[in-house]
């Protein structure tokens, strides 16, 4: 598939490109010498990159769900909304956590999760962001992420086409895509 060309506005990433994004975030974290006890991952952006970097370093995921991109079939950020629980497979979430998500924006979600972890989660002990892209325009830096944005580009990531995809369209998509 031929994706349209990346500009200041938009960086259009397939999926061998994402996969490979998240191979060197997880380089990046180990290089880095720091040692962590789970991950948890930002759901829905951070689950694709929380599961591979779990798989990768064998440790315990968890999910919490944020939300903020709902209007628009996901492209226009509205109120943070974090969940109250956070779903984890093997024990508690504790001790030293690195935090997952697919890009910092703004850096809202970042800065209330870190708040949330504080509030919530007295034997969470460290805690470390990580992301595949960082834009410009963000308040909060994560501690690793893998490209920096310094056009603040719109990021079109591989799964976006199923934002729109519904049940009674499957049948059609797929007789497209093969």
């Amino acid at each position: 598939m031929n994706l349209p060309q990346n500009d200041d506005k938009n960086l259009w990433v397939s999926w061998d490109d994402y996969h490979r994004l998240v191979e060197r975030l997880a380089l990046k974290v180990y290089e880095s010498n720091w040692k962590f006890d789970k991950i948890l991952c930002l759901a829905r952006g951070g689950l694709r990159v929380g599961d591979q970097l779990a798989r990768i370093y064998d440790v315990p995921l968890a999910i919490l769900a944020t939300s903020s991109y709902r209007e628009a079939e996901g492209t226009v950020r509205g109120e943070l909304d974090i969940a109250q629980y956070i779903t984890i497979t093997r024990g508690e979430l504790e001790g030293r956590v690195l935090l997952v998500d697919d890009l910092v924006d703004s850096g809202v979600t970042l800065e209330r999760v870190g708040r949330h972890l504080k509030e919530r989660f007295p034997k969470v002990t460290d805690v470390r962001s990580a992301v595949l892209w960082h834009k410009a325009c963000s308040k909060v830096a994560p501690d690793y992420h893998v490209e920096f944005l310094p056009t603040n580009p719109w990021i079109h990531q591989p799964f976006e086409e199923y934002d729109t995809l519904r049940p009674h369209n499957l049948a059609a998509w797929i007789k497209r895509g093969t």
